[in-house]
């Protein structure tokens, strides 16, 4: 097992001991997730950490996503379940950079690639993209790699 899902194992069984609902719920959740992962067809040993953090972002995102759906549906309170679900997933992501940081990691990306205008994006979110490495949701790495082209 890769050093996360070691983590998120220990984490599961200390969140069984102090009775922590919440916890021990996203926990098994992502357990069962990572278990269907490194038996996917096709797929060969364990996943990586880099493979439980994709599996991780993309619980957040989902929870993220609900929440907003059930705010529309005027429950606050399911929204707000949702929300502690992906703050109890976020401790297992790196920690992510703040803007400045991220400017400066895509403007030497976009000076590796030699982008000069909004038509060279596609071009510098790839290279941008793997230089961040999960440390930046790709929205806001498209935001500012869009703000960097444009002036």
């Amino acid at each position: 097992m890769s050093s996360l899902a070691d983590r998120i194992q220990s984490d599961l069984v200390a969140a069984m001991k102090s009775r922590d609902e919440v916890s021990l719920s996203v926990l098994r959740m992502l357990k069962s997730a990572i278990q269907v992962a490194e038996t996917e067809k096709g797929r060969k040993g364990e996943l990586s950490c880099e493979d439980v953090q994709a599996l991780i972002r993309r619980a957040v995102k989902q929870r993220e996503e609900a929440a907003e759906v059930y705010r529309a549906g005027n429950a606050p309170e399911r929204a707000e379940a949702e929300l502690r679900e992906a703050r109890v997933l976020t401790a297992y992501l790196p920690a992510q950079l703040d803007d400045e940081a991220l400017e400066v990691l895509i403007r030497e990306a976009a000076a590796s690639v030699g982008a000069s205008g909004t038509k060279d994006l596609g071009k510098l979110m790839g290279v941008a993209v793997k230089a961040i490495a999960g440390r930046a949701d790709g929205k806001r790495i498209k935001e500012i790699a869009g703000r960097i082209l444009q002036s």
